[in-house]
């Protein structure tokens, strides 16, 4: 399988930045977008959360040839049969071919939501089963233990998409991970994903599936510690997350990238007092080492990105931060990912 190069963008940016960041992509040739969508979490740290249904379809419009995938949509959140129907404006503005939708649960949408849930192997099974079933386009009808549905069939006259887009499920455990592996398209790692952690990915969803792997992700063309920077600011971000919103579900990420929640504790610490800066101050270069970035010059990039291929990642999602970032995907587009493409 092909090895195929995305961006993962938080939703919690300005509309305008995300547009110009997903049009350096299409120009750099990237293959993918990911919208991960943002809650209201992030105002603790002066970001505002944006829908990612809805920012999708404009960005859909701003580019020719990249994919949109949504990176992930908690299952929770809406309706079945609503996400349909939002998908449904993702195809129109995209055209075929151009659209992944992506299922996850988001710990920090529950926490927001007051609707915190151990259950949610059951609802993502539904969301997966009644999406494709509606967006087929024939009858459709579905009892789930959670989600149901009753839709009639689409009209032969009627003017709208008949492709089922892929179906990619979010999993950090390993029974999530199965069911991606049983039921969808692809699977996303979260955030501080390491080669240990795509070996145990791959083990649990097994060889043929699209194994898309988030890595925090920054590159300078000449300047090792310049190229690292970005990726120390946004793994402090995520560290801290996996304190304060994902504890107890995310100890086999961290277990696998050898670290430990002491170890960790003050940067969560520090996001919380001061924000993103704070918690950047506290990545020390050990710890930054331990989350596996893709960072640093292109070579440096290159030799990581070859690592996660050959532990049986398929789809590089780089969670790219730091300054100057549209001249960041430009160098990725340019002296990183020819050494990947065939011919």
């Amino acid at each position: 399988m092909d090895v195929r190069f995305g961006v993962m963008q938080l939703t919690m940016e300005p509309l305008e930045e995300m547009l110009a960041s997903a049009r350096a992509m299409d120009e750099a040739g990237m293959d993918t977008v990911w919208l991960a969508e943002a809650y209201p979490w992030w105002r603790k740290h002066g970001m505002e959360a944006r829908s990612s249904t809805g920012v999708a379809a404009i960005m859909a419009r701003e580019t020719k040839r990249l994919t949109i995938g949504w990176g992930i949509i908690a299952t929770t959140s809406r309706q079945p049969v609503q996400t349909a129907m939002d998908a449904r404006v993702v195809q129109d503005a995209a055209g075929p071919g151009r659209f992944i939708l992506g299922f996850g649960t988001s710990k920090i949408f529950l926490n927001n939501t007051k609707t915190q849930t151990k259950k949610v192997l059951g609802p993502t099974r539904d969301a997966v089963n009644i999406v494709r079933g509606v967006l087929g386009g024939e009858r459709f009808e579905y009892d789930g233990e959670f989600y149901s549905a009753d839709v009639p069939p689409l009209a032969a006259d009627a003017h709208a998409p008949r492709e089922v887009p892929p179906v990619y499920i979010a999993a950090t455990a390993p029974k999530m991970q199965a069911l991606a592996g049983e039921i969808a398209d692809g699977c996303l790692t979260p955030s501080i994903t390491t080669p240990a952690f795509v070996r145990y990915a791959r083990g649990n969803v097994g060889p043929d599936i699209d194994l898309g792997c988030t890595v925090v992700a920054s590159i300078h063309e000449s300047d090792r510690d310049r190229g690292r920077d970005g990726a120390r600011e946004i793994a402090g971000m995520y560290l801290a997350n996996k304190v304060q919103n994902i504890q107890g579900s995310a100890d086999t990420l961290l277990d696998l990238a050898g670290l430990e929640q002491d170890e960790i504790r003050p940067i969560a610490e520090a996001m919380e007092q001061g924000g993103r800066l704070a918690a950047k101050a506290k990545v020390t270069d050990a710890i930054l080492d331990k989350c596996r970035p893709i960072a640093g010059t292109p070579d440096d990039c290159i030799a990581a990105i070859e690592e996660y291929v050959d532990a049986g990642c398929t789809h590089v999602m780089l969670e790219l931060w730091g300054e100057n970032r549209q001249e960041q995907i430009r160098l990725f587009g340019e002296k990183v990912l020819p050494q990947f493409r065939r011919g």
